[in-house]
């Protein structure tokens, strides 16, 4: 009796389980959820081929130079880069000398609070000091760039997309997006961008004409170029160590294999004759 109670009590169970997973699938047929502005038009980042990608990558150090003068002369008035020390720019081939004159030529200043007087003034920056952080009082700060392609999904395609994903003119939306979804407007003060989570973004198109950076290693400067060199740029700045992270991982794998391979031939010359 207890038994016969058992299965009826599960295959009532299994029942109320078959009919409310064939209720959500009809339903999701049904029913399907409407789409957004975001879900149709918004663009998964861009492929690119970096020199640092894959297991194997390495920084192009002329490139992160390269990089390091997009950011000097396009982003740095509104992206604070406060993670990166000026010292740190040994990492990419500068000597102590040209460290030492390139913070000391940087165009904002190390704040400096004054004991004796009680006041904040400003001082020239030093090698150990990290880049100045950008303010706008009453405004707060646009996004630091330390750490974006480590706090976007695939960063450095992220941000070479994002630099050369505005339309021409950059408020321009598709007709596709505005026919189907008329209030999808853009907000005043914003820019169309598909590669940007809501399509729209406050910053106006950073790179806008070839030619805007004068390379000093020679190099021809284009929008897609600035683009790529700036997305190294600060892959770098998140990563510094990623090379000694790609050796040490390759390092890791290989020890795993002859251990492995070793364990192998221990097994089959002292345990092959052993009963187990």
């Amino acid at each position: 009796m207890v038994r016969n109670l058992a299965m009826l009590v599960g295959a009532v169970f299994i029942a109320v389980l078959g009919w409310a997973f064939i209720g959500s699938v009809s339903g999701a047929i049904s029913d399907p959820v409407a789409k957004t502005a975001v879900d149709e038009f918004h663009l998964p980042p861009k492929e690119v081929a970096f020199s640092f990608s894959g297991p194997f990558g390495k920084y192009d150090q002329a490139q992160l130079q390269r990089g390091l003068q997009v950011y000097k002369e396009v982003c740095s008035n509104c992206h604070s880069l406060s993670h990166v020390a000026f010292r740190d720019l040994r990492d990419l081939g500068y000597d102590d000398g040209q460290v030492k004159k390139f913070a000391a030529d940087w165009g904002a200043k190390q704040p400096s609070f004054d004991d004796k007087a009680g006041t904040w003034g400003e001082r020239t920056n030093l090698p150990s000091d990290h880049f100045p952080k950008v303010y706008y009082p009453g405004q707060g700060s646009p996004p630091d760039l330390s750490l974006i392609t480590k706090a976007r999904h695939e960063g450095p395609e992220y941000v070479y997309s994002l630099l050369t994903g505005y339309p021409k003119p950059p408020t321009a939306q598709p007709a596709a997006l505005l026919a189907k979804f008329p209030d999808a407007k853009l907000p005043n003060g914003t820019f169309y961008n598909p590669y940007f989570a809501n399509l729209n973004i406050a910053m106006p198109p950073p790179l806008t004409a070839d030619g805007q950076v004068t390379y000093l290693d020679g190099t021809r400067s284009t929008v897609d170029q600035n683009a790529k060199d700036i997305a190294a740029f600060l892959t770098w700045a998140a990563e510094p160590k990623l090379e000694a992270r790609h050796t040490a991982g390759v390092v890791s794998v290989l020890f795993l294999l002859i251990f492995c391979f070793l364990a192998w031939g221990a097994y089959k010359n002292v345990w092959r004759d052993k009963e187990h």
